[in-house]
């Protein structure tokens, strides 16, 4: 079983995924997290890999850039291989003064500019929400790993540069994280009734102008990586 997109056969994913973006963190996240982890797919470098997290049967794998790609990639896991919970672990901006780097953020919603849900949604704004059991869960989970963790509502962007009078209404209307893909993968679980939510750690103060390195994005997002499988382990 496979599609143009990933090259797997029809069990190789368990029925709850980890996404980043980045294919170099999935592997990271297989080789330093996963015991008796295999890879399951490598076309156009969207790496995938399946493996055991304290006996759970959890797979990882990247969904590139931008809301296309994310959902493309969560629509085919869920259509032809029958994932039920996708959780995305990324990076995100952040504008508001009491959110740092390296801090992680919870999207309980997404607002977004991109018209890839109004398409969908009859040219109606859809109101983009995290599955309410994964939210607590992740919560909970916090709570346990005594983490601090930001909630609330992302906004999504098809652009990597947003303009400084948007950077001041998402400050106004107290947006925690911009990212480019959480508003979409919502959507295509709502779609298709599976459980979706998204966290990221701040990589980029816009406000501050102070950044991650990417080399420090591919690895060092540790604390996230964690509470999104003791997470897996509670959904």
């Amino acid at each position: 079983m496979s599609t143009f997109h990933i090259n797997s056969k029809k069990n190789d994913f368990s029925d709850i995924v980890l996404m980043p973006g980045d294919p170099v963190r999935a592997k990271y996240i297989a080789e330093n997290y996963l015991n008796n982890f295999k890879q399951i797919n490598k076309t156009r470098l969207m790496l995938a890999y399946t493996g055991y997290y304290k006996n759970k049967k959890i797979s990882v794998m990247s969904h590139g850039i931008g809301i296309p790609s994310a959902a493309l990639y969560v629509r085919e896991l869920i259509t032809e291989y029958n994932v039920k919970k996708i959780i995305r672990i990324g990076t995100c901006g952040a504008v508001r003064d009491d959110i740092k780097l390296r801090d992680i953020a919870i999207a309980l919603g997404a607002s977004t500019d991109s018209k890839f849900n109004r398409i969908r949604f009859n040219s109606h704004d859809y109101a983009a929400i995290a599955d309410f059991n994964m939210a607590y869960n992740v919560f909970i989970a916090s709570k346990k790993m005594n983490l601090k963790i930001h909630i609330g509502n992302f906004f999504t962007t098809d652009s990597f540069d947003t303009d400084s009078k948007m950077l001041s209404i998402l400050n106004k209307y107290n947006i925690i994280g911009i990212d480019m893909e959480t508003a979409g993968i919502y959507a295509v679980s709502s779609e298709f009734k599976v459980q979706s939510l998204s966290m990221c750690t701040v990589s980029d103060h816009i406000s501050k102008k102070e950044s991650v390195s990417s080399k420090d994005r591919e690895s060092s997002f540790n604390d996230m990586i964690i509470l999104s499988l003791e997470t897996a382990l509670l959904v």
